[in-house]
């Protein structure tokens, strides 16, 4: 068992979630940010902040060099798989494979940890990608992606945290159960930076839509295998993402 310093904040703590969530080239101290374990989560939104500023720079620099809105947006989805090592999109994949592909808890796991993917997962990430693409072109072509992909990107890895702290481990090993669960404080420490960044960028009502995709992910992963893993919480991911993403196309209208 790993002893976690239940600091509330650490200068260990962004750089160690910019490590877990990303790949960006970070040097990270690997002791303290074990012995930090779940404390640091309240930095995730912040790596969502520096997601989505990354993306919303590299589309307005194709913009600048006359690439169509469409193409913009599917390039800067590329980049956001490829600064995060495809790991959101793992999850979505290993979960829609076994929350739907067993009939049983110890059968559902068993296949989320397996690195094969059916069809179940195939079809999650070919259709979320096609509505994030359908999504972000719009957004793009309105001209309002570095806000809208700065507050999504916040709040979706805000929902990874409060799933992490009010659901149990589904499973006594993986990456999930190795962080831990970050205390209540920690927990309305991210809520409360993912809220303000959502506030700044001018969508507050996103907080509300993505507590709602949170609260679905998390009911249906409770009553499918009785708690949260690694690949649950890359699905939420994706899911309030992908919500938020949604939800500001609809408001454009």
């Amino acid at each position: 068992m790993f002893k976690h310093d239940t600091g509330l904040i650490n200068r260990v703590d962004l750089p160690a979630a910019l490590g877990l969530l990303t790949r960006f080239p970070i040097v990270v101290d690997g002791e303290k940010a074990v012995a930090r374990g779940a404390a640091s989560a309240w930095a995730f939104p912040l790596v969502g902040v520096i997601v989505g500023v990354v993306l919303a720079m590299s589309t307005s620099v194709l913009l600048g060099f006359g690439i169509p809105s469409g193409i913009a947006a599917a390039i800067a989805l590329a980049i956001s798989v490829i600064a995060t090592g495809a790991m959101h999109e793992d999850g979505l994949a290993d979960s829609a494979d076994g929350l739907w592909g067993g009939w049983d808890k110890a059968r559902r796991l068993a296949i989320m940890k397996d690195s094969n993917t059916g069809v179940y997962g195939v079809c999650a990430i070919a259709l979320t990608l096609l509505i994030r693409w359908l999504a972000l072109s719009a957004i793009v072509a309105f001209g309002i992606h570095w806000m809208a992909l700065i507050a999504a990107a916040a709040l979706s890895r805000t929902s990874m945290v409060v799933l992490m702290a009010v659901m149990p481990n589904a499973r006594n090993s993986g990456l999930s159960q190795t962080v831990g669960r970050p205390a209540a404080n920690t927990t309305w420490l991210a809520i409360g930076i993912g809220a303000v960044v959502a506030i700044a960028c001018g969508y507050a009502v996103l907080v509300l839509v993505v507590a709602v995709a949170t609260l679905i992910c998390g009911l249906i992963a409770r009553a499918k295998i009785g708690g949260q893993t690694g690949d649950i919480l890359g699905a939420t991911q994706q899911i309030t993402e992908l919500a938020a993403l949604v939800s500001i196309v609809a408001m454009l209208g």
